[in-house]
């Protein structure tokens, strides 16, 4: 009885150890599971504030030297989806971003954090603007745990380029998904 009541103890602990880790979390007290107009892009027929959410993260993973963002499409009719927000070189004691820090005129992030150029052709958010009647659309948006302090890019470094990097140093990711449309 006694080897049946340690065994049981001990396969708790374990359970409790493996089960009960923290993990690597992205979450936003601006977006839920559906994007608004506060988000939504103003241009190419949208009339939106374009203003990027509010993002914070919780325990990265041991090792981690700097976190990137990524903010895709990948229903957009282009063959290859868009990317509406690249940002990358955030510092490792940086763990959220307040609403509006993907315009770059506003000043909201430190200056190393560089915000690169999305598929508008633009530096910094662009929100969700899918064609008029062309159903929803699902956003995601993804914060990376990267093992370099820094990807050595530019703000003029292209949403393609950006991923290539990320992926060779991507040590955890985080993401969270909100749909949006547009009807006539």
């Amino acid at each position: 009885m006694r080897t049946r009541l340690f065994f049981a103890v001990i396969l708790m602990a374990l359970s409790h150890s493996f089960l009960g880790q923290n993990t690597f979390t992205l979450s936003s007290k601006d977006l839920g599971g559906v994007a608004t107009s506060t988000q939504e892009f103003n241009g190419f027929g949208c009339t939106g504030s374009n203003l990027s959410p509010q993002l914070s993260w919780v325990n990265p993973p041991e090792g981690t030297k700097s976190f990137a963002i990524t903010m895709y499409d990948p229903d957009a009719p282009t063959g290859s989806g868009w990317w509406h927000w690249v940002v990358f070189d955030i510092p490792v004691n940086t763990k959220e971003l307040p609403t509006g820090a993907g315009n770059p005129k506003l000043n909201l992030i430190p200056s190393e954090i560089i915000q690169s150029i999305t598929d508008y052709g633009t530096i910094g958010y662009g929100g969700p603007c899918p064609p008029e009647d062309h159903g929803l659309h699902q956003y995601i948006i993804t914060v990376y745990a990267l093992k370099t302090e820094k990807l050595g890019l530019t703000s003029t470094t292209s949403p393609a380029v950006v991923g290539y990097y990320l992926w060779n140093n991507t040590i955890a990711k985080a993401s969270i998904v909100s749909y949006y449309q547009r009807k006539k």
